[in-house]
């Protein structure tokens, strides 16, 4: 088993029209660590955008995955990729957009509940395990009476906007920290710092 691997999932939708929600945040954190891997993202059979890398010089290998299905299908092209480069579900991130999170704010967990959302649970069920890696993008709850789909479906407020690269380079930092530190490292981290 190649034990240096880690396959850190963006979760989102495909295309134009969604590439800027927040339901994508997942996916935009990627095209950072892509950039900072120095690399692009290309077609793979597993129905995915991939990068591949490293995480420093001779670090831990790096698996970028944007899934090219839609949220709810996630899951497929998720143990498609485990099974192509060999890598166990306790090396499996998920980056996602979490609305029970305030904006601007990160958080790791393992395993757990799916809190509704789409994307998480077809990975589950496609892995057969909830013990995954996940590094939470907090996106905030909607305003007022606004349906909570109505909202990961929108872009960024202009407010948010401003941030936003900030809350992306710190959930990229995130990923990075997981992989070479560990969770509880990691959390204390970006849990205690408020970030």
């Amino acid at each position: 088993m190649a034990t240096d691997s880690w396959l850190v999932v963006g979760l989102g939708n495909p295309g134009p029209d969604y590439s800027h929600n927040r339901h994508n945040v997942g996916q935009m954190v990627l095209d950072v660590l892509g950039a900072r891997l120095g690399g692009k993202f290309k077609s793979h059979k597993a129905h995915a955008a991939v990068l591949e890398g490293r995480l420093g010089l001779g670090g831990p290998r790096l698996v970028l995955a944007k899934p090219l299905t839609f949220m709810n299908l996630t899951g497929g092209p998720v143990n498609a990729l485990c099974r192509f480069y060999d890598i166990p579900a306790e090396r499996v991130i998920a980056v996602h957009d979490e609305i029970d999170i305030d904006f601007n704010t990160v958080r790791l967990k393992t395993g757990g509940g799916e809190g509704g959302h789409n994307g998480l649970r077809d990975i589950s069920k496609a892995l057969g395990t909830k013990d995954y890696l996940r590094v939470r993008v907090g996106v905030g709850r909607p305003p007022g009476r606004q349906d909570a789909a109505d909202h990961v479906l929108r872009d960024f407020s202009s407010v948010e906007k401003k941030e936003l690269a900030f809350l992306l380079e710190d959930a990229a930092d995130a990923v990075e920290s997981l992989i070479v530190e560990g969770l509880v490292s990691a959390q204390q981290k970006f849990h205690s710092t408020g970030k």
